[in-house]
């Protein structure tokens, strides 16, 4: 394809608004070194209830409010708020909902265990980044996504939204990461997850239980190129990654995050 122009990033968090984690801080990286290389940036992740709205600045869009998402008949409405990161020219957009995010953690509570609700929790992110760039009237050339929280979306992306002119001409990249959920969803998060376009037959390999490897392959089995974000990454998922005949960039040390942007220009 010809050079890249417009990226859009949707991850599950990015530093400095949460702690510090391979993904947080490659999810801090990456859109810097791409907006320096001359490209045009989106960037999205959750507005978890440990992002601190004041010392971050955050403040609510309003041209994009009046957005619902319906999950197992119930309406959710959908905040969108925007902060820049520090020191940087970096703009951010944060999901929000009373329900799922306002006031919680990240996966998991206080006590360290996952959520019950984190398959509501994720299809309500998934298509929420997806409408509100709809609403924006963004096109892309790339999207890439990152972590299980994301998985989501490229099938949306290719089954849902695929006449959607923000979408229609992109080009999904699904980064891998040696981490996940712990906790299985029951077979009630293929209703849940059920939106005009997808099919029952997309879903296959999402057979009870539902783990993050078979979140994972579901992402594989829809996007256009994977690449292995950090040295820990399942073998199974390795495997699976480059079975599919997919452009496949392995883990490097060193100049990772260059390596991802010229990436871009050979799917």
């Amino acid at each position: 394809m010809a050079k890249t122009d417009r990226v859009l990033f949707i991850t599950q968090e990015i530093a400095p608004f949460v702690a510090s984690t391979e993904m947080s801080e490659a999810c801090r990286s990456l859109p810097q070194t791409v907006q320096e290389n001359g490209r045009e940036i989106r960037v999205f992740m959750p507005k978890w209830g440990t992002v601190n709205e004041r010392r971050n600045q955050l403040h609510e869009v309003i041209r994009l409010s009046g957005i619902n998402i319906i999950i197992d008949d119930t309406d959710h409405q959908l905040i969108i708020k925007v902060a820049s990161i520090p020191t940087s020219r970096i703009q951010v957009y944060f999901l929000d909902n009373d329900d799922y995010f306002q006031d919680r953690l990240q996966l998991t509570d206080e006590e360290g265990n996952e959520y019950e609700d984190n398959d509501e929790r994720l299809i309500f992110y998934d298509r929420g980044v997806l409408e509100t760039v709809k609403k924006l009237r963004w096109r892309s050339d790339i999207i890439h996504v990152h972590g299980c929280f994301t998985a989501l979306v490229p099938l949306y992306i290719k089954k849902t939204y695929c006449d959607e002119p923000s979408f229609m001409d992109s080009k999904i990249v699904y980064s891998l990461y040696g981490d996940g959920f712990k906790k299985t969803f029951n077979e009630t998060f293929t209703e849940k997850m059920m939106v005009k376009g997808v099919e029952k037959s997309d879903l296959d390999i999402l057979t009870d239980p539902i783990d993050y490897i078979k979140l994972s392959k579901l992402a594989i089995d829809h996007t256009d190129a994977i690449v292995q974000q950090t040295p820990d990454v399942d073998p199974e998922l390795i495997a699976y990654a480059k079975q599919s005949g997919k452009p496949f960039l392995p883990y490097q040390e060193k100049n990772m995050m260059q390596a991802i942007s010229d990436f871009y220009d050979t799917i």
